[in-house]
């Protein structure tokens, strides 16, 4: 009885679609699809030390596809999900720069007419072209997914295997580099990614349009403590803070870059998330010229940070500026890039 049950709720569910696409071109994406967000799932596999393998995840997806099959799915980056509060913080500021790039999306043309036989196959492989947006660069590529009809109303997009990504296709290099110094540990500079996107029909006259999905804003979806910080998660955020290089002067003076901002507004929002703490902010420069100019000029760039903040909100009391000049370099001063890594704004908790 239960097999006869089930035969028929697919004879069913046949002759409606079927119904559904009598016309003379068929419309798998009538009325528009929406990501079902809880559902869903898009995950990234990375290998440490060799042989350690850690697959993480994204929190804030949303995405559709409209009737003319154009499909797009947002990724918030802001959500990375590693199972660990600080390698988090680690992923968004250090590797994927997501106050830089908070949004990665993926982007497709799915032929409808590839689809019209989807109520008789229930299932079936296709090579979908896709455009990846992430971490500001454009990659155009073609993979194999499998799509199945879970009813009428309902259809899984899923990775038939692994999709292999270069980090330095991406320009993630420098953040893997960023990573294994701050978790002391190598990582292989390729990673996989795999997906489950499932997706429900709109009802009829709501149909989507081809755009940006709805989503919260990528401050408001990181996994975090909500509230203000403890004290062992507000000093290992200053410590990674102090590691992204993201906070830059225009040449040989004190003037904060306009490409500062974005990293400025988050150390804002961690400082007032740690009210008990007090803040040193600290500057470091190069080796280039004599040790009296760079001990000032790293001193006005610390006084400069700390101004901004300040006129952020933050309690002049609370912030305290120091520079050290050249004498505490990361790495030795040989070559623009090393320079480059040796002129750096530090944060800590003060101790007094």
């Amino acid at each position: 009885m239960r097999l006869l049950s089930h035969t028929l709720r697919h004879i069913v569910l046949i002759l409606l679609w079927a119904g559904a696409a009598a016309a003379q071109t068929p419309q798998p994406f009538r009325n528009g699809w929406v990501l079902d967000p809880v559902a869903s799932e898009l995950r990234f596999l990375s290998v440490k030390k060799q042989t350690i393998a850690e697959t993480s995840s994204f929190a804030a997806l949303s995405g559709l596809i409209n009737e003319e099959g154009q499909a797009r799915i947002s990724i918030l980056i802001d959500s990375v999900d590693t199972n660990v509060d600080l390698r988090n913080v680690r992923m968004r500021f250090l590797f994927f720069e997501s106050f830089r790039y908070p949004e990665a999306t993926i982007e497709a043309q799915i032929d409808p007419a590839v689809l019209a036989d989807l109520p008789q196959t229930r299932r079936k492989m296709i090579d979908l072209p896709y455009t990846l947006n992430l971490h500001g660069v454009t990659a155009r590529r073609v993979d194999r997914v499998a799509v199945t009809l879970i009813d009428l109303d309902r259809v899984a997009v899923t990775s038939t295997t692994p999709i292999p990504l270069k980090l330095s296709d991406f320009n993630l290099e420098e953040g893997r580099q960023k990573l294994q110094e701050a978790a002391n540990v190598d990582i292989v500079p390729i990673g996989t990614v795999s997906f489950d996107f499932v997706f429900d029909r709109r009802g009829a006259g709501t149909a989507v349009e081809t755009g940006a999905p709805a989503a919260a804003a990528p401050a408001k979806v990181a996994l975090e403590t909500e509230g203000n910080f403890d004290r062992t998660a507000c000093i290992g955020r200053f410590e990674i803070l102090s590691r992204t290089g993201n906070i830059q002067f225009a040449s040989g003076s004190a003037r904060l870059t306009p490409g500062s901002t974005p990293l400025l507004e988050s150390v804002v929002d961690i400082v007032n998330r740690c009210p008990e703490l007090d803040i040193e902010v600290s500057g470091h420069t190069d080796s280039d010229g004599s040790d009296a100019t760079n001990l000032r000029l790293s001193s006005a760039r610390a006084g400069a940070v700390a101004a901004y903040l300040v006129s952020k909100g933050v309690p002049p009391a609370r912030i305290s500026t120091v520079g050290y000049g050249e004498s505490r370099p990361l790495v030795p001063n040989t070559g623009p890039e090393n320079k480059r890594r040796n002129r750096r704004i530090e944060f800590s908790v003060r101790e007094d």
